[in-house]
């Protein structure tokens, strides 16, 4: 295995080698443009380190790479549309800079290429990746419709929120990692245990967003610091706050939910003051923390030499630490 960094370097240039065309242009066009706004890539880096880890050639994993770096932003083509975003990666949105049918249009087939791209494995790898994948795919819909479904909902529990962002965001890096898995031939004992920890280590990435969204450094996060406050999004902060709020407390954050008219500023400062009142930060933190150690552990039972396991460590070190 090898450093984030270098997995990165590969993924960037098969997306630069490998644009898509067709006709007509303004389809294909902004596949191209979303893709190429850059980002982590955490998920098809995830892959070829699922690969390597169980002594595959990462090369041998780059299609299926890609397939789950194009899913991936498939998701966040139509995620603007439904929350109506007009910035992705500092950048117009697709829907924004076309226009919503044609990003719904593009979006779709994303989607399509993806399923194409998963097909280039090797015959008696197709299914077995078709069944993660798709199966993957299902569960993601299924947690951004509960996702939009708790803003309208009064009443969301622990529970409920930790089974959406598992959904939503968890099972697709443990998606990633199984079908780098897959290719390099691994058992299936180790592939349900690598799956897993990346599903936890995904739990506890989101938990640590819904921190960094609140206390955060915009030019860090790449994202407005407050905005799941200003839209009084139902994250893990906002729903302890809730449930632990009493007296002034709760009656300031019941105000700010339901005041129309406010100053985006003021508003952000008041619930995080709200917040820090209740020591909703640290009990998130230590929930994100119980995550990645779940994840740790997970990792340790996975019968192969530990320095095959060093750079995924670091891998989840990197995101577990990004608020310090």
């Amino acid at each position: 295995m090898r450093p984030y960094a270098e997995y990165l370097q590969y993924v960037n240039s098969l997306i630069q080698q490998s644009p898509f065309k067709g006709t007509p242009g303004n389809l294909y066009e902004p596949l191209n443009y979303i893709l190429a706004l850059g980002g982590k890539r955490m998920r098809p880096v995830l892959t070829l380190m699922g690969c390597e880890l169980f002594g595959g050639n990462m090369e041998d994993a780059a299609q299926q790479a890609l397939a789950i770096e194009v899913f991936h932003n498939f998701t966040l083509m139509h995620d603007d549309i439904m929350d109506n975003a007009p910035i992705r990666r500092g950048q117009p949105a697709v829907h924004v800079k076309w226009n919503e049918p044609t990003a719904i249009l593009s979006g779709d087939l994303m989607m399509i290429k993806s399923m194409d791209l998963i097909r280039n494995a090797a015959p008696d790898k197709q299914k077995p990746l078709l069944d993660i994948f798709n199966k993957t795919a299902c569960e993601v819909c299924e947690g951004q419709q509960m996702d939009m479904d708790f803003e309208v909902e009064n009443k969301v529990n622990e529970e409920l929120y930790i089974e959406m962002i598992r959904l939503k965001t968890a099972v697709l890096l443990g998606c990633s990692l199984q079908a780098g898995a897959i290719v390099a031939g691994a058992t299936a004992d180790a592939q349900k245990a690598i799956y897993s920890f990346g599903e936890q280590m995904g739990v506890g990435f989101q938990l640590m967003d819904d921190i960094l969204d609140v206390y955060g450094q915009s030019d860090k996060v790449g994202k407005q610091v407050g905005g799941d406050i200003i839209s009084n999004k139902k994250t893990y902060l906002l729903i302890k706050a809730l449930e632990l709020a009493e007296g002034e407390n709760c009656e300031l954050l019941h105000y700010w939910l339901n005041e129309d008219d406010f100053a985006p500023e003021e508003k952000v400062k008041a619930v995080t003051a709200v917040y820090n009142n209740l020591g909703v930060k640290e009990i998130a933190a230590a929930k994100s923390e119980a995550y990645f150690t779940l994840a740790y552990r997970l990792l340790d039972t996975i019968d192969i030499p530990a320095e095959n396991k060093q750079y995924l460590h670091e891998f989840c070190e990197m995101i577990r630490t990004r608020i310090h």
